[in-house]
């Protein structure tokens, strides 16, 4: 398995393997693509029994919805996770797959913007969810439009095509519910 360089992901751009909605030259690396942050959070509640970890728990049933309006911003306090979504839609070809990262500027001061699950699986096609906790001892203020994290892309040795729960989730969908 290869890690796709700039010119390889230019490439698979102009083959239409590889979608970025919107997408500006200027969010690619030597081997990745930023992402940004978009409005839209789910935040952690507090629930009066636990949540059961089975197949068919759902997120938001432990979380609310928050849209973050222009010009505003989420304090994350230290030990809090909240859930974040990216402004971008990234559809990838059968034959790639993916990897979400932080950016080091951003976890030298103790975020984390994907705990666990940063696998992205060939045939996406959706707004990337970011599982953002600050690690840190001081409060960090979120600011919606901050290229947050990097997406590295990865080509398979053999096809496949993601059709699990998550397929096409949308900034709108996530933070309503």
């Amino acid at each position: 398995m290869t890690i796709l360089g700039k010119e390889a992901i230019l490439e698979e751009i102009k083959k239409g393997n590889i979608k970025i909605e919107p997408f500006d030259e200027k969010m690619l690396g030597p081997a990745s693509v930023d992402l940004h942050l978009s409005n839209a959070f789910r935040v952690f509640v507090h629930l009066p029994n636990d949540l059961c970890m089975t197949d068919d728990m759902d997120f938001k049933a432990a979380t609310k919805g928050i849209q973050v309006h222009n010009g505003d911003t989420l304090t994350v306090k230290p030990g809090q996770t909240i859930l974040g979504i990216t402004s971008e839609k990234v559809t990838l070809g059968n034959g790639l797959s993916g990897w979400l990262e932080g950016r080091s500027r951003f976890a030298r001061v103790g975020l984390l913007v994907h705990i666990s699950a940063s696998f992205m699986q060939p045939g996406i096609c959706n707004h990337q969810v970011l599982e953002i906790s600050n690690f840190g001892p001081i409060p960090l203020k979120l600011i919606p439009g901050t290229p947050i994290c990097q997406f590295i892309f990865q080509r398979c040795e053999s096809p496949g095509k993601y059709h699990g729960v998550f397929a096409g989730q949308t900034p709108d969908n996530f933070w309503l519910g």
